[in-house]
């Protein structure tokens, strides 16, 4: 519920500033930030990839022929089947992380039936389309699963 009494200042912005009294000159109105040296920072969180095994660039840095073979790679890995662990599974570790899977945990399922938490899968699908586990091509079994489909 939103408070239901009425306060003397006409806007919000002196409950930013941790004041209660309303600045009436225009000198004291928040300056909109400036996008150049916000630049810098948003460039750090580009994400990284890896276009071939022993390469690591962030987007920024890849070529146009990277960047199509990288967004075919994110198309693949998102077809692959997901779900969420409910601890009825055989398989209860993710041999990635080696870590145990937990009720909720989200899980994505390679066409060779391995089972692995979604993110750590994931990454390893960008470096190498391979299971960890039998190191069958996971590209060649999704398109043979659609091809006998």
């Amino acid at each position: 519920m939103g408070n239901c009494l009425k306060r003397s200042t006409t806007d919000d912005i002196s409950l930013l500033r941790g004041n209660d009294s309303v600045r009436e000159s225009s000198s004291d109105q928040l300056s909109p930030p400036n996008y150049q040296e916000a630049l810098p920072a948003q460039q750090a969180i580009l994400p990284v990839y890896h276009p071939s095994p022993s390469v690591t660039r962030s987007v920024a840095q890849l070529t146009e022929e990277e960047q199509v073979k990288i967004a075919k790679r994110i198309g693949l890995i998102q077809h692959l089947p997901t779900g969420t662990y409910d601890g009825c599974k055989k398989t209860r570790e993710c041999v990635i992380c080696m870590g145990e899977f937990m009720v909720g945990d989200a899980l994505r399922y390679l066409p060779c039936m391995h089972t692995y938490h979604m993110k750590c899968i994931d990454d390893w699908l960008m470096r190498s389309l391979t299971c960890p586990s039998c190191m069958e091509p996971v590209d060649a079994a999704l398109l043979t699963s659609y091809e006998t489909n």
